[in-house]
């Protein structure tokens, strides 16, 4: 597996964020999905891998800069015939060693609450991350489980 820096251009990745955003739709209301559509994740502040198998895209994953010494995790996301095979687990240790070398303190994220999301929770507390509340623009919401990871501790 291959990980590599994307520009968010070719029509794999395209296709694979397409089907992140059609399952995100299916399993909540608008006003709970919180995944960036291809312009969205192509700001300044978001930083874009994909995972490859030689031409197969396996998957991806961000790291959006909220505020100095604070990253989001955003558009973490497996193709299908890849789960189960390690791409998520390697695409999250990638962004949080990313995290550390900006000197981030802490790294968050919003995942689902419903138990489709469950995997995804697994695998972001087994790499550290605990609940904790809404961050950044984020307002309580049922359908919303908040995570955190400290990285390393502010210096006052």
């Amino acid at each position: 597996m291959e990980i590599r820096l994307d520009d968010l251009r070719g029509e794999a990745i395209a296709q694979l964020l397409q089907t992140h955003l059609d399952h995100m739709h299916s399993l909540s209301p608008p006003e709970s999905v919180h995944a960036l559509d291809l312009d969205a994740l192509r700001a300044p502040s978001i930083t874009f891998w994909t995972a490859w198998d030689g031409d197969d895209l396996m998957g991806c994953g961000a790291l959006k800069e909220l505020a100095d010494g604070h990253g989001e995790i955003k558009s973490m996301h497996t193709a299908a015939r890849h789960r189960r095979r390690g791409v998520a687990a390697a695409l999250l240790r990638h962004v949080i060693a990313e995290a550390r070398e900006r000197s981030y303190q802490r790294l968050s994220l919003e995942t689902g609450s419903m138990v489709e999301f469950r995997a995804a929770r697994d695998l972001y507390r087994a790499h550290g991350f605990v609940e904790c509340g809404p961050f950044g623009d984020y307002r309580d919401d049922p359908l919303s489980a908040f995570m955190t990871l400290v990285l390393a501790e502010s210096v006052s």
